[in-house]
């Protein structure tokens, strides 16, 4: 041990003799550290002074080191405590670097800082209470770490030097409470608490009123409770307020918002607050000029003063219950460019100048009750992008004015009593990705200027009077994914050129007046999963190019005049929904289909009579003798079978009373698809032999059908009972919920659940077979080696697609809650489907909209979000997160908890090595790294941003799928960077 040590000596002794002491001990430091980014290469002995070092600034007259500024520069080790030994340090910041182990009680002797940041590094254990020793200590941020246990209660001795204006301990792992003492710091202006577990039934504290230089309290995501102290009135400086997403209910008290004069921005969403907005008292906060009340319980109309604030930029009162009409002063705003209030039930009519002084970008007003026309001067300053309004009673004619706003990106005014010709400039928008018309009385053609829509990716028109035909130019629009026009009266046949769409996943022209053939080249459309094009007046045969769609599972062409033979491709698809009932065709049907199951399929088709029975009626001579004879034996019929139901009944009746373990009862039996197998058969077939599989929910059985077909049987345990014989689970069944979701659902990326059955005591959930197995069964075991990293990247993008459809396509959106590597499968060709719905949860499971916090938490360990654990609040941000883990399971092959990590879990194991030097042991080391070290470089910059720490940092999962095809594409010029998408993190709202 003395020998090395021996060794530096003679090293600094010999080398360093023109280096003054404070550059000796910045070596020191530097000794301590890890710099594998070569951050300090500067800091070496050819210099007399440090001052011309990286990071270091000097005092001009003394040379003395007065700052040391070293951001991002992948700095890792314990906190140099030399750095304390520097006479004149007065700035100490090292954000974003890899700091480990605590910070040392030594950290009291840097008696010169006035300004100290070691924000965003990987700091633990307990904050030293001798930092309040700090005299000149002005700044303190320490926000974005793993500090833990409680804030120490000396930091009241900060008020003995009156010098500290900023404390900041943001997204930390401090419990306790918040000390009451803190406001005894009368100095401080910036109070930094938000995103720490404190103890739940923690209020504000009420002596925080003390703090009457302060301007801004952040205290989200806190575990708070009770109501908004009134001592906070006495707050005269504060500017910005946020108290969201915490558990604080009552009202919010009038006399606090009147009293805070220089209030800027507050917000208070996410909690549980009722009442209504104060009308006195608003007009106090002349420089508001953000506002967010948003998903509480608030009650009332909106104060027409609180319209007039001249500086208000932002307005969010959406997910409450208000009510009244919008105030006309809201038109006079020169500075409001933001406006949601959705989920509300407020009426009457926009005002009239809305938007003809401002700059607005952003208009939602969705699911409230307002009528009368839309104003025309909303885009009047050229800068509005998105326009929400569906769910109202708006009417009249869409303003011509919309067809020259050329920043939109999203257009919804579906669901209203919108009527005449659409704007032809609106049809053609070039940045517009979303287009929604559906249910209103709008009439006129599709415009051939639609070819200028080069951004449109949903296009949907259906419930309105359109007519004539789609314009051939409609084929470049090579982004288009989704095209509805249903229920119109639209003519003439579908454009040769819309086989060029190879981006289209869904095609619905259901009831309209479409004639000619389909065309050929539908091949062509490889991601289409949905084809409806039932009702209208299609000729010709059926391409058997469908047959080549590989996730084509939804397909109806029933209600033409279809000829010809069935194309025996289509026994290849996989189908949810299969019908070609009431056409004109002939020959045989495709043997997969031929038999009694798929009987409402071909009905209406004379020429397939022979091949199933009973098909088609027999329409033979009657007579009045026949119809009596008829008569009668159905009289009889009946009996024998009122007879023989009662005699069932009672039998079955009397086995449940026996309570006899062999056998089901098969009388809830419920099927969701077209099935091939009978009930009967599923359970004669289940035994332990067959036994793939078993959990905390039950076992599930691998079952072959005599047809040939496999299916996984999951046999669920029985319910265990409380006291008084009630289910324990204070949430629905898992039994439920899965009928509930996937009996539903239809999507090529979630698993199928054919079928169910259900007595009380015995419960069956039936799905499509996946053979492969999980993602679980390939990354943790010796059969990693098969997944290439191709691959892996597929098996990515399908889950994100499959997750993506249950945050955004669905009516009602779904949290899954349980999103892991085992519960993504895989089927033979290694495509990935979300299974196991067991405790997911519709997002909007309550009358008024709001997010419904849970009784107990779901997920599993190393998946659960951090927020999740202590607001039991659904969000789909807590999927998000969940996915982010498991895009970091693919990259690294390693577990969400493993011993490997320490006290940490993959995430944060993830983050602290993500320097050049350490990346190797991050990376899954069977994946071609050197090939592909570009892709799985931007994969794993993904998987970190879905985990972050901050629920709004995470993108959505729409988001998450276009950055993960992004990665796919050829020649990127941003080399890893995903910018154009996360613009969409915040505005993306789920309707």
């Amino acid at each position: 041990m003395l020998y090395p040590l021996f060794l530096v000596v003679v090293l600094f002794s010999s080398s360093t003799h023109s280096l003054n002491q404070e550059g000796l001990f910045l070596l020191q430091a530097k000794l301590q550290l890890s710099d594998p980014s070569d951050s300090l290469s500067t800091w070496n002995h050819r210099d007399p002074t440090p001052c011309n070092w990286t990071g270091i600034l000097c005092n001009n007259l003394t040379s003395s080191v007065t700052s040391i500024n070293l951001p991002n520069s992948n700095l890792s080790g314990p906190f140099p405590t030399s750095l304390c030994r520097l006479s004149s340090l007065s700035s100490l910041s090292l954000p974003n670097n890899n700091l480990n182990s605590s910070l040392p009680s030594t950290i009291s002797t840097c008696t010169t800082l006035r300004h100290l940041n070691l924000s965003q590094n990987l700091l633990s254990g307990q904050l030293p209470s001798t930092l309040s020793n700090l005299p000149f200590l002005q700044i303190l941020d320490l926000s974005f770490n793993n500090f833990s246990g409680n804030i120490p209660l000396t930091f009241a001795n900060f008020s003995h030097f009156q010098q500290l204006q900023t404390l900041s301990l943001v997204n930390n792992l401090f419990t306790g409470t918040i000390p009451s003492s803190l406001s005894n710091i009368s100095s401080l202006k910036q109070l930094h608490l938000a995103y720490n577990t404190f103890l739940s039934e923690s209020p504000i504290p009420t002596e925080f009123g003390k703090l009457i230089n302060l301007e801004t309290l952040w205290l989200s995501g806190c575990n708070l409770v009770g109501p908004i102290p009134v001592s906070l009135r006495k707050l005269v400086n504060l500017k910005n307020l946020d108290l969201s997403q915490n558990m604080l209910n009552g009202t919010i008290p009038e006399s606090v918002i009147s009293g805070l004069t220089s209030i800027v921005q507050i917000e208070l969403y996410q909690n549980s607050f009722s009442g209504e907005l104060p009308h006195i008292g608003v007009s106090n906060l002349t420089r508001l000029e953000r506002l967010d009340a948003s998903d509480n319980d608030l009650t009332g109309t909106i104060p027409a003063e609180l319209c007039r604030l001249k500086n208000l930029g932002s307005l969010n009162l959406y997910n409450n219950r208000l009510e009244g009409s919008l105030p006309e002063s809201l038109a006079s705003s020169e500075s409001l460019y933001v406006l949601l209030l959705f989920n509300n039930s407020l009426s009457g009519n926009l005002p009239t100048g809305l938007g003809s002084k401002s700059r607005l970008q952003m208009l939602d007003v969705s699911f409230n009750r307002f009528t009368g026309e839309i104003p025309g001067n909303l885009c009047r300053q050229g800068t509005l992008q998105e326009l929400l309004m569906i769910h109202n009673s708006f009417s009249g004619e869409i303003p011509e004015s919309l067809g020259n706003c050329l920043s939109l990106t999203r257009v919804r005014l579906g669901n209203n009593n919108l009527s005449g010709v659409v704007p032809s400039g609106l049809w053609g928008l070039p940045h517009v990705y979303l287009l929604e018309l559906v249910e209103n009385s709008l009439s006129g053609s599709i415009s051939n200027a639609i070819s200028r829509a080069s951004n449109l990716s949903v296009l949907l028109i259906s419930g309105n009077r359109f007519n004539g035909s789609i314009p051939d130019s409609i084929g470049s629009l090579n982004n288009l994914g989704v095209f509805v026009a249903s229920r119109n009266s639209l003519t003439g046949r579908i454009p040769s050129s819309m086989v060029k769409l190879n981006q289209l996943g869904r095609l619905v022209l259901r009831d309209n007046q479409f004639s000619g053939e389909i065309p050929h080249g539908v091949g062509d459309w490889k991601k289409l999963n949905e084809l409806d094009l039932a009702n209208n007046r299609f000729v010709g045969n059926i391409p058997s190019e469908l047959g080549t769609l590989p996730g084509l599972n939804f397909l109806d062409l029933s209600g033409n005049l279809l000829s010809g033979e069935i194309p025996m491709e289509l026994q290849n698809l996989k189908l949810n929904f299969f019908n070609l009932s009431n056409n004109q065709l002939s020959g045989k049907i495709p043997p997969l289909y031929a038999n009694a199951n798929f009987k409402d399929s071909f009905v209406g088709n004379t020429g397939l009579c022979r091949d199933i029975s009973e098909l088609c009626p027999n329409f033979g001579e009657k007579s009045k003798n026949k119809n009596f004879v008829w008569v009668f034996r159905l009289i009889f019929v009946l009996a024998g079978v009122v007879l023989i139901v009662g005699v069932a009944w009672f039998y079955f009746k009397f086995r449940n009373f026996k309570k006899t373990k062999k056998g089901f009862h098969l009388s809830k039996w419920r099927s969701f698809h077209k099935i091939g197998f009978s009930k009967f058969e599923i359970v004669k077939l289940m035994s332990e032999d067959n036994v793939i599989g078993s959990g905390s929910s039950g076992k599930v059985y691998k079952v072959v059908l005599s047809n040939g077909e496999t299916v996984a049987v999951k046999k669920l345990w029985g319910a265990k009972k409380t006291e008084n014989g009630n289910a324990g689970d204070p949430e629905k069944d898992g039994f439920e919920v899965e009928v509930e979701t996937l009996g539903n659902i239809r999507h090529k990326n979630i698993v199928r659940l054919w079928c169910c059955y259900n007595n009380g005591d015995s419960k069956l959930l039936v799905y499509e077979y996946m053979p492969n197995g999980s993602i679980a069964d390939f990354l943790h075991s010796s059969k990693k080696r098969f997944l290439d990293w191709s691959t892996r990247l597929k098996i990515a993008i399908d889950a994100a697609e499959g997750l993506s459809y249950l945050h955004h396509d669905c009516v009602v959106p779904i949290v899954h809650r349980d999103v892991k590597s085992s519960n993504i499968l895989l089927d033979e060709e290694f495509g990935a489907k979300i299974a196991d719905f067991g405790v997911a949860k519709f997002v909007r499971g309550v009358s008024n909209g709001k997010e419904e916090p849970m009784s107990m938490i779901a997920g599993s360990y190393g998946y659960i979000a951090p927020e999740y654990a202590y607001t039991l609040r659904v969000n789909e941000k807590s999927d998000i997160y969940s996915f982010g883990v498991v895009i970091l399971e693919l990259v690294t092959g390693k577990q969400p908890i493993d011993q490997e990590y320490g006290e940490k879990d993959l995430v944060k194991w993830v983050s602290s090595k993500l320097n050049e030097e350490e990346l190797d042991q991050v990376i899954d080391p069977t994946l071609d790294y050197s090939k592909y070290k570009e892709e799985i470089n931007k994969v794993l910059k993904l998987g970190i941003l879905c985990t972050s720490s901050l629920p709004i940092n995470r993108p959505s999962m729409r988001s998450v799928v276009r950055m993960l095809q992004e990665v796919t594409s050829v020649a990127k010029s941003r080399s890893g960077r995903f910018s154009p998408y996360y613009q969409e993190v915040v505005s993306d709202n789920d309707h």
